[in-house]
């Protein structure tokens, strides 16, 4: 028995990653004969630091500093054992109900179909927005629980509709996106704006009190692409509050908004030893 299952994975060993990464939802940026590039599978990054090489079928994710071969790359995305990873990689044929969802960022957005969208009620998505440390309360004054179809097959999440109606899409598996992709911005009437790049920075800014929503009107980029769009908002508040990703991206965008706007203001040492504000303030909250 030892020896059959060694075999099966020998043999499992030289499905082309590509393809598994394909299957799973995964498409390169850019791509050579050698190798191929592609935005890593477990972190959300704008620019790919996932490599994988055609010629020795083997990846590495230079962010993560991690790699190595088809079964082990399986086997973290899909969250499953080596014999579980075997039988797909051998039939493709694995039903993954929301628990066993695999691990993927989606991103072709055009193939989401929105079902419908309700007050958070399920219980894996309540238990989501608790390991995350966002309150029930609190989730429920931006997001809802949005139903969708992608690929023929139905999913749940919790939600962030945009300003141009799209929705941001998330759950402890997935982070994706539907059309049309844009900014959210909420107007309150306030003359303060506060501006995250995620989500979650936003409810974790609301979840430590001071009636934020109440005094200040809100503004989440969903992706950095929008920031020259945002420009043209900030002139009418009095001050622009900045919570961006302590990456060399968020870092970025916020000199970019320094110089653009001096009513702008850096608020990242808040949270200055965690990437973002979710980090810090989940951190705050073992």
């Amino acid at each position: 028995m030892q020896r059959t299952n060694k075999i099966s994975c020998e043999r499992a060993r030289d499905y082309p990653i590509g393809k598994a990464l394909a299957k799973l939802g995964h498409f390169p940026t850019k791509e050579s004969e050698k190798e191929a590039w592609f935005l890593s599978p477990f972190r959300s990054e704008t620019q790919a630091s996932f490599k994988v090489s055609k010629k020795l079928n083997r990846w590495y994710d230079h962010g993560a500093g991690k790699g190595g071969n088809v079964i082990d790359l399986v086997c973290l995305i899909n969250g499953t054992s080596v014999k579980e990873t075997l039988a797909w990689l051998q039939k493709g044929q694995i039903s993954f109900s929301f628990q066993q969802q695999p691990l993927v960022t989606m991103q072709n957005g055009n193939d989401i179909q929105v079902h419908y969208a309700q007050h958070i009620t399920h219980l894996a998505l309540i238990r989501y927005l608790h390991a995350r440390k966002i309150s029930f309360s609190t989730a429920v004054k931006l997001c809802q629980e949005v139903h969708y179809i992608f690929r023929g097959r139905e999913y749940f999440a919790i939600g962030l509709q945009n300003s141009s109606g799209g929705w941001e899409l998330r759950n402890k598996y997935y982070k994706n996106s539907s059309s049309p992709k844009d900014i959210t911005h909420i107007k309150n009437g306030n003359n303060w704006l506060v501006v995250t790049e995620g989500m979650f920075d936003m409810l974790s800014l609301m979840d430590m009190g001071n009636n934020l929503i109440e005094k200040n009107d809100l503004l989440i980029l969903n992706s950095l692409g929008f920031i020259e769009k945002s420009f043209d908002l900030f002139d009418a508040y009095k001050s622009v509050a900045l919570y961006m990703d302590n990456d060399r991206a968020g870092k970025k965008a916020v000199d970019l908004m320094l110089k653009e706007n001096p009513k702008c203001k850096d608020r990242s040492n808040l949270y200055k030893d965690f990437k973002d504000v979710n980090a810090w303030w989940t951190a705050q909250n073992q």
